[in-house]
Formats: structure tokens, C-alpha cells, sequence
């Protein structure tokens, strides 16, 4: 039975969900791979400085880590890197963090790995091995002093012991997803150009494959530029597979008699943005069987297409949260979670009977303590529908006065081309333990909601997101469900540009916490790296040529306009948002006599890694929040 709850006002409830709580060393899964009967992926460690090792799972049901300290799986390609690693006959092939080096090891015993490429300025990431000619094939990024980095495919023998690197296909800006096909006589892959993002447009090419290199190669979709390609990938029969946006939505096509065709066309997103290579949503079962992930309103669902019929069954389970998808044993794999279920690795087969194969963290928070979100639809300004999970103040053990409404806490994902997802977030648990509530807005721009909805930002970052974010709480106002007199505002990096903007901008806040946040759109276009160097082309316009549009909009140029108390939290060492730019805010709030902390940490760069600092950080903000609406303590 559950205990009688104690009145308290709303963002004064002591809560067990602390700031530490978050922080403890619970891994990260990623980068699930099937090759024969055996599975590999990915596990960061927190405990371990962030190392990446890769797990397998054996075919006597034990589980090992197959990278001896202090080698660790990372890539930096595009700095956000991704799938580094590949597995052939007993060998694991895998890119080292440190140097960036590609390096075998033989899974079979336990010998420590053996360095395969030399010593240069190349990233490597998307490794395959292409057999019939005795290489590998990869993503490669070589860096050179005084130009921008250049991509391509690459080959490395694997006839000499020390390999050289050389090119196999190359001219564009950018390339992912290598593949071969089952008779390894064709290679397709992705490419595109400055200044599309890989959600904007991808070409998908196709050669032959041979030792000599690639012959004949052909764009076989995305010519136009009015599409965006993901996951190319064979079926055991030789067919060419991918997910295309060509009609809106990301669906699974496959490429036949030289035309395009959708397996199953619905209002559905089965790719996510490519911000890490060799992220997959499908798989193959068997040559008629796909399994398959998808999002539909923000949340996340799993199911089989029959090929022949074109029929979608979707697979019952308790899961909203999915990633990183492969074949294994006849069911489909992936990394799952949910609002109160930590990540772990699982199967599930075609009765929807779901299979635990590794869960490495555990949750020390009773369920009812957990608030569940809820999806919201509310108009835009344009009348468009946007998407947010609004998650209510929960706490097993307190309540508010019935007449009482909760201050709300508006969050902002980054990206800004990414989205915001159901999956369990302690550090959205921390705000509602303690009575606050919370709106997550899939602002316009955000994924998951078709290709019409991600390019409502187009022009227009730093408007669209920042009215999304007031008509979330006018819409949770009229509901009766927040108090629009308490409202904060907060966000990160990207997100903590619309923060910034909302609260130079407008006045619908009472408060904001940027962290780490963009307030100069100018130095994000002259001084970041070759990936995003630009992304801002298609947000705000192409620089210098709307620098007008860059100054309007870039809140440190118009800082005076800031009227309500905010935190800055901002590490000392951060190279994309400079700390000055927080400085200047806080000395104008200063001066301006408004409330305004100014949080500091010398050894952070742009985001907080160390748990003390993580600690600290999300301590002062509760603490700000506190004396800004005279809440009473709680822990």
C-alpha cells in the first residue's frame, strides 16, 4: 500500500533522485553487430575515464570484453565518429581512440592487439572487410595542415604488415555506409557535398568491385539533391536496399530495375539524423524477412516486413526508446530502453517474446518516484503541429494543494537536427522528483516527424524553436496544467542558443539556465570543424552574405534585452562557445541589478564530463531556481 502523501509546494520536494545518483558509472550500449552466430557491441564506460570496449557475446553464452586496457574503441571521424569496428574469420579489426589507428586482434585468445596502419593524420570509421581481395574498407579523414580535412573510401591490405592507405573512391565532402554485396562483387555507399547535412541530401553510388579498385561508378539515387539517404545495406539475395525521405517520411526502398521502390510506404521515420556513422534501423531476418525499428510521434516501435506481401507486423513489447538494430538468431536485436527501463541489449523473435542478452545497469529508484511522459500536439505559430513529451511533477511520497499549479521547466534538445526521446533521462526524473514539471519540446526542425517538419528550421533557427517553446506552455497553461507565472527555460550547446534567444527575445520566461550555450552565431560559422562548417547555410543563411541575419540574431548583440535572473554554467576550456560570451550577459544582468550566476569550472571544455563537476553544476541551478521563486529547501 502506498504511504499517505505530505503537502508541499511544488518544486520543494525532497527527493532521493539526486545529482549523484546521475552521475554514477552506468555504461552506454551502441554499435551492435551479428557476424555468424556471435554478437558485438559497444560499451562506454564512465568509470573507466569514458573507455569504449567492445563486448561479444560467445556462442557458450559468456560474455568478454575483447579490448585489453588501455585500448578503446573511437573514432573521430566528423568528430562525432561512430562504428569503428568490423569482425572476419576469428579477427576483430577496430579503430584505437588515442591514436586512431586501426588495429587486429584474434578473438580466439587472448592475445593483445596488433597495430595494422601507420602512424599519419587519417581517422578511420564504417570498417568492412572486403575478402575476395583481402582488405578492409573504410570511411577515411585525413588531416592536413592549412586546408580543410578530406574524405574518402579507403583500402588496407591485409597481405602486408604494415598497409598503406590508398584511395578508392573519392571528390566528394563526405562518405559513410561501405558495403558489400553478399558476393562481394559490388560496393555501394553514401556520399554528399558541402553545404547539405547527410539530412539534407545523400547520394547512394554503386560500383563494381574489384582488385584493381571500383569500376563503373553510378549515383543510383539522390541525383536530384532532393533527398536524403540512410542505410544502404544487401539482402542475402543481392538485392540493394536504403531508407529514402523521397516521399516525406523515411521509409525502406530498395533499388530494382534501375527505379526506386518503397516496401513499405507510412507515416513513419525508420532512419534518424546520421550525426555517428553506421547507425542501422534495419535488418535482414532472412531474404523475405526484414526487422525493423521505427519512430511515430516520438516514440519508438519494432516490427517484421514481409517482403513478398509488403506487410508491416509490429512486434509488442514495453519498450519506447531503440537503436542500433542486426540480425541474430532469427530475431531482431537492438539497444532498448523505456521512461523507467535503463538501455539493455535484446532480442526479440516473431511471437514479440523479448530476450535479455545484456543489461549492465541497474536502476536504484522505485518506479513510483519516476514520472511517465506524456506526448503533447499543440499548433505552431504557422498552425503547424509540434511534438513534446510533458512529463508531471511525480513523487511517491508529496503532493502540492490541489489549487496549486507547478512551475515548469522547458527543455531544449541540441542538435538543433536531432530530437528529444522517451527513453529514461534522470536528469529530466531530478526536476520532477522534486515538483517540478517538465515540457521536452520537439521543436519545428527537430527528427522523427518526416522531412517537411525537419526543415522548419530552414532560415529560421533562433525564431521557429523559440516561438515552439512559448506555445508549449500557453498550451499547458490553458490546460490548467502548469503556472505560466513560473516558467524556466534551459538547454545546452545548440539548445542553449534558444535559450539564450527566448530570453533576449522574448518574455514569456521568469528564468533560464544556459549551459554551455551559443550566444554568437558568428563564431559558430568561422570556427568549427569540417562537418558543421555549414550546417548554419541552411538554419540562418550562407556566411558572410547574410551576415545581417547572424548579428540580428545572436542573442551577445543584444544582450540588453535580457530582463530576467539566469545561471550560466560554462566550462573555461570550451573551444565552440568562448567564455567570454557568458561574461558579457552576466555583466550586463549585473549592472542591470537582475539575479544572475555565473558558474565556472576550469578543466570543462564544451560539456560536463567529471561527476563532481556534473554535481556541482546541477546543484547551483537548483539552488538558483530556489531563491529566484522562494521555494523551501529540499535535498
Amino acid at each position: 500500500m502506498l504511504p499517505i502523501k505530505q503537502t508541499k509546494p511544488y518544486g520543494s520536494w525532497p527527493s532521493s533522485i539526486s545529482a549523484e545518483l546521475i552521475t554514477r558509472a552506468a555504461p552506454g550500449i551502441s554499435s551492435v553487430q551479428c557476424h555468424g552466430e556471435t554478437l558485438f557491441w559497444v560499451e562506454s564506460r564512465p568509470w573507466e575515464a569514458g573507455r569504449s570496449v567492445i563486448m561479444c557475446n560467445h556462442a557458450d553464452g559468456n560474455i568478454s570484453d575483447l579490448l585489453p586496457e588501455p585500448y578503446s574503441h573511437t573514432s573521430k571521424v566528423h568528430e562525432y565518429g561512430g562504428s569503428a569496428y568490423t569482425v572476419a574469420e576469428n579477427t576483430l579489426y577496430f579503430v584505437n581512440g588515442p591514436d586512431q589507428r586501426i588495429y587486429k586482434v584474434d578473438i580466439t585468445t587472448k592475445n593483445p592487439p596488433v597495430v595494422m596502419t601507420p602512424e599519419g593524420p587519417w581517422r578511420f570509421a564504417d570498417l568492412i572487410v572486403d575478402t575476395h581481395n583481402n582488405r578492409i574498407i573504410a570511411v577515411c579523414e585525413q588531416h592536413g595542415e592549412g586546408h580543410e580535412p578530406e574524405n574518402y573510401l579507403a583500402s588496407i591490405s591485409l597481405d602486408n604488415e604494415s598497409p598503406s592507405v590508398e584511395r578508392l573512391a573519392w571528390g566528394a565532402d563526405f562518405y559513410g555506409y561501405p558495403r558489400l554485396s553478399p558476393d562481394q562483387k559490388k560496393l555501394c555507399w553514401i556520399q554528399w557535398n558541402h553545404p547539405h547535412m547527410p539530412w539534407d541530401s545523400t547520394q547512394l553510388c554503386l560500383a563494381s568491385n574489384t582488385n584493381v579498385g571500383l569500376v563503373g561508378q553510378t549515383t543510383v539515387a539522390g541525383e536530384n539533391l532532393d533527398e536524403a539517404i540512410f542505410q544502404p545495406q544487401w539482402s542475402p539475395d543481392g538485392q540493394l536496399y536504403y531508407v529514402s525521405d523521397h516521399n516525406n517520411w523515411w521509409n525502406i526502398c530498395r533499388f530494382i530495375e534501375g527505379q526506386r521502390d518503397i516496401i513499405v510506404e507510412a507515416d513513419s521515420e525508420f532512419a534518424t539524423p546520421l550525426w555517428q556513422l553506421g547507425m542501422s534501423t534495419y535488418c535482414f531476418i532472412n531474404a523475405q524477412t526484414i526487422g525493423c525499428i521505427w519512430t511515430r510521434n516520438g516514440l519508438w516501435h519494432t516490427g517484421r516486413i514481409d517482403i513478398s506481401s509488403r506487410q508491416l507486423t509490429t512486434l509488442n513489447c514495453h519498450y519506447t526508446s531503440m537503436s542500433s538494430v542486426c540480425s541474430y538468431q532469427g530475431s531482431v536485436c537492438m539497444v532498448a530502453g523505456a521512461a523507467a527501463l535503463p538501455a539493455e541489449l535484446i532480442a526479440i523473435d516473431s511471437s514479440s517474446a523479448s530476450q535479455v542478452i545484456y543489461a549492465p545497469a541497474s536502476l536504484s529508484v522505485d518506479a513510483n518516484e519516476l514520472s511517465e511522459p506524456q506526448t503533447i500536439l499543440f499548433p505552431s505559430a504557422e498552425s503547424e503541429q509540434v511534438h513534446a513529451f510533458f512529463y508531471p511533477p511525480t513523487n511517491a511520497r508529496y503532493c502540492a494543494e490541489q489549487s496549486e499549479r507547478p512551475l515548469v521547466i522547458a527543455m531544449c534538445h541540441g542538435g538543433p537536427t536531432s530530437a528529444t526521446g522517451s527513453g529514461l533521462n534522470l536528469k529530466i526524473q531530478y526536476w520532477t522528483n522534486r515538483g517540478f514539471a517538465v515540457v521536452d519540446i520537439n521543436y519545428r526542425g527537430s527528427t522523427g516527424f518526416g522531412r517537411h517538419y525537419r526543415q522548419g528550421l530552414t532560415n529560421a533557427w533562433g525564431v521557429a524553436d523559440v516561438e515552439d517553446t512559448q506555445y508549449a506552455l500557453r498550451y499547458l497553461a490553458d490546460e490548467g496544467k502548469i503556472d505560466l507565472d513560473r516558467c524556466i527555460i534551459r538547454g545546452g550547446s545548440a539548445g542553449g542558443y534558444t535559450v539564450l534567444s527566448a530570453l533576449t527575445f522574448t518574455d514569456t520566461f521568469k528564468a533560464g539556465a544556459s549551459l554551455y550555450g551559443i550566444g554568437d552565431l558568428e563564431t559558430l560559422a568561422t570556427d568549427t570543424h569540417k562537418f558543421e562548417s555549414r550546417y548554419l547555410d541552411s538554419l540562418i543563411g550562407p556566411y558572410p552574405d547574410r551576415k545581417d541575419i547572424y548579428q540580428a540574431r545572436s542573442p551577445i548583440h543584444h544582450a540588453d534585452g535580457l530582463n530576467c535572473p539566469v545561471i550560466f554554467l560554462q566550462g573555461l576550456e570550451d573551444k565552440v562557445v568562448p567564455p567570454n560570451q557568458a561574461e558579457m550577459m552576466v555583466d550586463i544582468l549585473r549592472q542591470k541589478g537582475i539575479k544572475v550566476a555565473h558558474v565556472t569550472f576550469d578543466d570543462e571544455g564544451h560539456g560536463f564530463r567529471k561527476a563532481a563537476n556534473i554535481i556541482h553544476a546541477m546543484e547551483s541551478e537548483l539552488n538558483f531556481y530556489k531563491e529566484v521563486f522562494g521555494l523551501e529547501g529540499n535535498q
